[in-house]
């Protein structure tokens, strides 16, 4: 078709004739609201970008850290995971601890046990000075809601009635 017969098709139209496809032999246009072609495309390319960046987290215990208190930290290293955060748990020794690092070993590995079903270990207890860490990592990303059945066992479906004038 004739560049002036589609403007002035799309001028009948109130419409943009918009080249979609330059590099094609002939060119390729379409006769469409060309402002609303560009937010559609802004708003897909907003939805497709958005990366959440994963976050290194720490907690930090002591050896003689309570039970309570560290439930409490394990609350919120679970909160982290379930962010899809990695969570390091530091144990920290000072003084004569440094002679009894069986008691931070002890709350390293409470604290692993409690945080097993959200995460695994990504490297194991290790010293580093007067330091004991432990990298955890989520273990898969948390669904919201219900968990959805495969594609496959979807029925098709039904197709909306047209109505014919």
């Amino acid at each position: 078709m004739p560049t002036s017969q589609a403007l002035e098709r799309a001028r009948e139209a109130g419409l943009d004739l918009v080249e979609v496809a330059a590099d094609e032999r002939p060119p390729v246009c379409r006769i469409l609201d060309y402002g609303k072609m560009r937010f559609e495309s802004s708003q897909k390319g907003n939805k497709s970008g958005k990366v959440r960046q994963q976050k290194l987290k720490e907690i930090r215990v002591r050896p003689k850290t309570g039970d309570h208190d560290v439930d409490t930290k394990v609350a919120r290293a679970r909160k982290f995971l379930e962010h899809n955060d990695k969570v390091q748990v530091t144990v920290l020794f000072r003084g004569r601890e440094m002679q009894h690092q069986e008691e931070g070993r002890r709350v390293l590995d409470a604290v692993l046990e409690k945080l097993a079903d959200v995460g695994k270990v990504e490297r194991p207890p290790a010293m580093d000075g007067r330091k004991m860490t432990v990298l955890i990592t989520p273990k898969a990303p948390v669904s919201k809601g219900k968990a959805k059945p495969p594609a496959a066992a979807k029925p098709p479906a039904p197709k909306p009635p047209t109505a014919t004038p």
